[in-house]
């Protein structure tokens, strides 16, 4: 594996759990695309993640990327919180700070239904958004009332929540399954905010769908 630190990542995924950090965890993401496997619904051909977008006078998620699919661009915002964050209080509602995390990409939602132009602006085209929150440990989200939570939550919302261990299940692949990890080694680290105009402008796939939404 030529563009990444398995190793490295690792003890650095690790550290970053065990201190429940989610500046840690951003910054071995950042470094490491293959970290993002699982979210991605298609595993080759991938287009580059973006960090850091920022939109709005207030808004900003960690990561995007465009699924180029056929019906359109789908593009995937991701906002991701500390590996460990309390999910529910001891009555089993959920706590403040997934209340926050949720509302926060709520926000996200109403903005761009607000100012669509700000959709071709930042993106190009878009046709429609995924997003999704990783917050959590699994162990968190597998007692009884978290999966009846989650399940109604993900099947009545726009937004898709996974718990934190969702990065370090591709750890396994990058060290037995390498070759599955191919078109990650073509996009090896997120891509500066700052490119992504430049990537869209540059990608027919775009041009054609932003003559289409013009």
């Amino acid at each position: 594996m030529s563009n990444w630190n398995i190793e490295e990542a690792e003890e650095r995924l690790n550290n970053a759990y065990q201190n429940n950090s989610e500046t840690e965890l951003l910054a071995v993401l950042k470094e490491n695309s293959f970290l993002f496997y699982e979210l991605y619904s298609r595993k080759y051909g991938i287009q580059p993640n973006f960090k850091e977008i920022s939109f709005g006078d207030k808004f900003r998620c960690d990561f995007a990327w465009l699924n180029d699919n056929s019906d359109g661009p789908e593009w995937v915002l991701l906002e991701v919180e500390k590996p460990r964050m309390r999910l529910f209080n001891k009555n089993g509602e959920p706590s403040a700070e997934l209340n926050h995390a949720i509302e926060q990409v709520k926000s996200w939602d109403r903005y761009f239904q607000e100012n669509p132009n700000e959709k071709s602006r930042i993106f190009g085209a878009v046709h429609k958004f995924k997003f999704i929150l990783v917050a959590g440990d699994k162990s968190d989200w597998q007692t009884e009332n978290a999966i009846k939570w989650r399940a109604h939550h993900n099947r009545d919302t726009r937004i898709e929540i996974r718990s934190s261990d969702v990065f370090i299940r591709p750890l396994k692949i990058a060290k037995e399954k390498k070759d599955e990890l191919w078109s990650f080694e073509e996009n090896p680290i997120s891509l500066s905010h700052s490119t992504l105009q430049d990537y869209w402008t540059n990608y027919e796939y775009m041009n054609l769908w932003r003559r289409v939404f013009s």
